[in-house]
């Protein structure tokens, strides 16, 4: 069984009268990506900084189970970098400030990171996507077994997502670094954190792991055709029951098993079936159907 290794308690911030995190009740467990989620203002950057430190509770606590960590890493909007100078220089002034400079320290980090063929660049000439990497290598100085990350990948073109998120993953399986991460890209985040919380009006409405995610949600049919209208009063006329047109395409939720049966149908009806598979309900899907309306 994994241990815990962060978990608020009824955890409150208010600015004034307003609510901005209200009683939240998070368990993050050790070595494993946590995702945040939630529309903009929803709180999850109000969570990040009272957890990092960075601003006080009005009301409960966080506590921080770690005996052998130097504290917990932070990265919340923007990296704070030189851009004037190199990724090296860069973190070199970090860990001075924290006593732990050497060189083999930091090119351990930059290679960490995907960044030791940088040289002397100066940082204001990264793409992006390197510059949200030098920023989680700052956020690593000292050592630090709980990093925190505010939407680092969102603003990323795909390469950059993609180098974000293997970055991520090497934390996470080779240096047992655990992750809380916040992210509107929902695909993304399905695809790389082992447990979620959701944020709704400042209030946590629900919190569950990957595995449980797979157990909720279940699957449908995705079917894709010349006539999605036509194709949807077919499959209705066949007693399939729960079919909804979805844009470019038609989801069913029901018989799951009579794909060939549909197809046929459908082909015989003079449609042309571009599409039929079985899809996996996403956590988009889900954190849409808890909190309704468009994610932000």
């Amino acid at each position: 069984m994994m241990k815990y290794i962060l978990t608020t308690d009824n955890l409150t911030k208010k600015y004034g009268d307003k609510v901005a995190a209200g009683n939240i009740n998070i368990h993050i467990r050790e070595g494993e990506i946590y995702g945040l989620i939630g529309r903009n203002g929803a709180g999850k950057t109000t969570i990040m900084r009272c957890i990092s430190g960075l601003s006080y509770p009005t009301g409960g606590s966080y506590q921080f189970h770690s005996s052998d960590s130097h504290g917990i890493g932070v990265l919340i909007e923007s990296p704070g970098i030189y851009a004037n100078r190199s990724a090296f220089d860069n973190l070199k002034i970090k860990c001075i400030a924290m006593n732990c400079y050497s060189r083999e320290y930091i090119e351990n980090l930059l290679n960490i990171v995907g960044l030791s063929d940088v040289g002397k660049k100066k940082a204001g000439a990264f793409s992006l996507g390197m510059r949200q990497r030098l920023g989680i290598a700052l956020a690593l100085t000292g050592d630090p077994k709980l990093i925190v990350l505010d939407e680092p990948i969102n603003g990323l073109d795909p390469q950059g997502i993609a180098e974000v998120r293997e970055t991520l993953e090497r934390l996470r399986d080779d240096k047992k670094i655990t992750i809380m991460i916040s992210s509107h890209i929902l695909d993304e985040l399905g695809k790389l954190a082992d447990s979620y919380g959701i944020i709704n009006n400042g209030e946590l409405i629900d919190e569950f792991t990957s595995q449980e995610l797979a157990e909720r949600c279940g699957k449908y049919l995705t079917v894709r055709t010349g006539d999605n209208a036509k194709a949807a009063e077919l499959i209705a006329s066949m007693g399939i029951h729960g079919a909804e047109l979805r844009g470019n395409y038609i989801r069913i939720e029901d018989c799951l098993d009579k794909n060939a049966d549909i197809t046929r149908a459908l082909v015989n009806g003079g449609i042309d079936v571009h599409e039929i598979y079985t899809t996996n309900t996403s956590l988009e899907d889900y954190y849409l159907s808890l909190t309704g309306g468009k994610k932000s």
